[in-house]
């Protein structure tokens, strides 16, 4: 989807104005609420109407042929990081920040990003001081990272509520599979050990042909569309509740940010495949039966597809210290925490000594007995 130009309140439906001061009102997970840290007023979010309040899918096919109707459609203005190349968006009043995934200074410019508009948000449960303390616990245990990177996380900056964006996909499948069925058995043989003959046990299978059909439908299949953070860490922040997902609001985005998807559909719809084979793949395995299992081939047909973009919330937090970056995730939900586990040469350096002291005490009492 090429870039057009924005209008000029691209971001004014994420902010909201208190009736009583003209402050910013930001969301409070605590309460669920909207609430203005200048003169405490609070208000609701409101509830959609009826027909709105269940997330509604999107035909995929549709979106792939640009025929998805135009209010699905948005442009945000953004500004892209030129190191990670996350694209978030910024306050229009912001002209110079960091990239919140990995502390780069960046000078916010025009660029406008169109894209699929979110279906869903699961909405941020946990506060800053929360996950703060979660990525402090996390930090805590780890005994080799170095001290002052702790203390500096400790009482560094605030943490960053960024809502990251996802793909989902449902698909009905239906998939013939070849393959054989493994029937373990035992034969005797005779052997020699220890110049004696001793028969023993040997497992062998015996295969039979086996063929037939699975059909699986797959509900919210979940696929990372972004590419601002390791796989491996947004992959650790699973699970998520999407049962908890709200029909998409903008009073849930007040005083967070929101990255733009760098994930496109297509793309994202292969890495959902992927993930729907393997399970296919165990649920033929499970389908033949027996005590071992021969696959040759699977031929799957796939229909239905539908797909949600949806945001999901993470606190983020990006440090440099001592020359390096070190990033940090909590789910904005459960608080689990994922990150770089850094290093101290001086602990490792020092967990080394005192082992060799060790070894070496223990030598100098062997040789004395």
């Amino acid at each position: 989807m090429p870039p057009d130009t924005a209008p000029a309140d691209a971001r004014a439906e994420h902010r909201f104005p208190c009736p009583n001061c003209g402050a910013d009102y930001r969301y409070d997970p605590a309460s669920g609420q909207l609430i203005c840290d200048f003169c405490g007023n609070t208000e609701t979010v409101e509830t959609p109407a009826p027909q709105v309040q269940t997330i509604q899918e999107l035909d995929f096919r549709a979106a792939l042929e640009a025929k998805l109707p135009a209010m699905e459609v948005e442009e945000t203005r953004t500004s892209k990081c030129p190191n990670c190349g996350a694209e978030v968006e910024f306050d229009p009043d912001i002209h110079a920040t960091e990239c919140p995934f990995c502390a780069t200074p960046v000078v916010t410019d025009t660029g406008v990003n169109r894209h699929i508009k979110p279906r869903g948000v699961l909405p941020f449960a946990l506060d800053e001081a929360t996950a703060r303390r979660a990525m402090s616990d996390w930090l805590g245990a780890l005994w080799f990272a170095p001290n002052g990177l702790k203390d500096y996380a400790r009482k560094g900056r605030r943490m960053q509520g960024i809502y990251v964006p996802y793909w989902t996909f449902d698909a009905q499948t239906r998939s013939d599979y070849t393959g054989a069925r493994g029937t373990i058995y035992y034969e005797s043989q005779s052997v020699m050990r220890d110049g004696k003959r001793q028969t023993i046990q040997v497992q062998k299978i015996r295969w039979h042909p086996a063929s037939g059909r699975v059909a699986r439908f797959f509900d919210d299949v979940v696929v990372l569309a972004s590419r601002s953070l390791p796989k491996t860490y947004t992959d650790g922040l699973e699970p998520w509740d999407l049962s908890a997902l709200e029909p998409y609001r903008p009073q849930f985005l007040a005083g967070f940010r929101a990255e733009a998807y760098q994930v496109e559909l297509e793309d994202g719809y292969t890495e959902a495949r992927a993930k729907m084979d393997q399970v296919i793949l165990r649920d033929v395995k499970f389908d033949i039966g027996g005590d071992a299992q021969q696959v040759n081939g699977i031929d799957t047909r796939i229909s239905d597809v539908t797909f949600k973009h949806v945001l999901l919330p993470v606190w983020l937090a990006a440090y440099k210290f001592q020359g390096r970056t070190y990033r940090f995730v909590v789910n904005g939900r459960t608080g689990r925490v994922q990150g770089e586990r850094p290093y101290s040469a001086w602990k490792i350096a020092g967990a080394v000594a005192v082992a060799l002291i060790f070894v070496i005490l223990f030598l100098l009492v062997s040789q004395s007995g």
